[in-house]
């Protein structure tokens, strides 16, 4: 699936099971909502915590439930996100070309 079916499928969704889009300052707390939820399991599965019980390492979830509120912000704003996913990638490349690569700190 790219970004640009993803975006069709999770406005599809929401056209058809959602009723309609919640606003775009909730959806942003949502997003924040999220975002937490992963930072929890993340601090679980490669921090110093523990899982608690009845907690389970559902990375793949949290990341698939960020992805699915990020794509309908970009929905409801009117933002092609492959478009700037590309353009995020040139200005990247073009400002950080070299800037890793000589970077002593991320050598091994």
């Amino acid at each position: 699936m790219t970004i640009k079916e993803a975006q069709e499928a999770v406005d599809r969704w929401i056209k058809e099971y959602g009723v309609r889009y919640f606003s775009e300052l909730t959806n942003m707390a949502v997003l924040t909502e999220e975002v937490g939820e992963l930072a929890r399991v993340m601090a679980r599965k490669y921090g110093d915590q523990s899982f608690k019980p009845g907690e389970k390492d559902n990375l793949g979830e949290e990341m698939a439930d960020i992805l699915w509120v990020l794509l309908c912000l970009a929905n409801q704003t009117g933002v092609d996100l492959t478009a700037e996913l590309e353009k995020s990638l040139e200005k990247k490349t073009q400002r950080d070309s070299l800037r890793h690569i000589h970077n002593e700190k991320l050598k091994a």
